[in-house]
């Protein structure tokens, strides 16, 4: 198996997260987005990663990988098998990280390339999020149980990005859980892997 990556690509991160996770043994290739290799153009022509090659199966989209993977093994219930309706609310928590969030850090990020409003103003705009992922993290460890969960996994490398942008500014920020729950995952052996180039 060999799955296409680039090291700091949140979505190639998160498949990485779940496929060392479940113990899936597989080749890493990083890539160039400058220079895609043409193996990599033959699987998938869109040219973004990650794209996994099982040698049946061709998965183009992070999450589809992430699914793949806890359905082959997973040990802590990432998946929520045992609380059907956590596990719901879990897909549209990821489903709001990767659609609404996602546009939120790249406004934030590169915020000189939309000069309609000021890097605080697109943070600002951000903390509704931030501060809705802290009050659940005041009741618990994790997203939606006292285990990690495939939310956690997908949600951690938009929000290290987010973080990424004013350090400073985000140590001091008042969410203090959701920060715990950031550098828990930051300093864990799992994700300390995933980032071993």
């Amino acid at each position: 198996m060999i799955l296409y990556s680039f090291r700091r690509c949140p979505w190639a991160m998160r498949a990485r997260l779940a496929l060392r996770y479940a113990d899936c043994p597989v080749e890493i290739r990083e890539v160039s987005l400058k220079a895609k290799p043409a193996e990599l153009l033959a699987l998938s022509p869109k040219g973004t990663v990650p794209v996994l090659s099982t040698g049946d199966l061709i998965l183009e989209e992070s999450l589809e990988i992430m699914r793949w993977a806890l359905a082959r093994h997973d040990p802590q219930d990432w998946q929520l098998v045992a609380d059907p309706q956590a596990a719901q609310a879990a897909d549209a928590l990821i489903e709001r990280n990767d659609r609404e969030f996602k546009a939120q850090v790249n406004l934030y990020k590169y915020a000189e390339r939309y000069p309609q409003h000021s890097r605080e103003e697109y943070r600002a705009q951000a903390e509704t999020w931030l501060a809705e992922l802290d009050e659940r993290l005041a009741q618990q460890a994790f997203l939606f149980a006292d285990h990690p969960s495939l939310a956690d996994a997908a949600l951690l490398p938009l929000l290290r990005q987010f973080a990424g942008v004013e350090p400073q500014w985000f140590a001091q920020a008042p969410y203090p859980h959701l920060r715990a729950w950031l550098h828990g995952w930051l300093e864990s052996p799992l994700f300390k892997a995933i980032m071993v180039q």
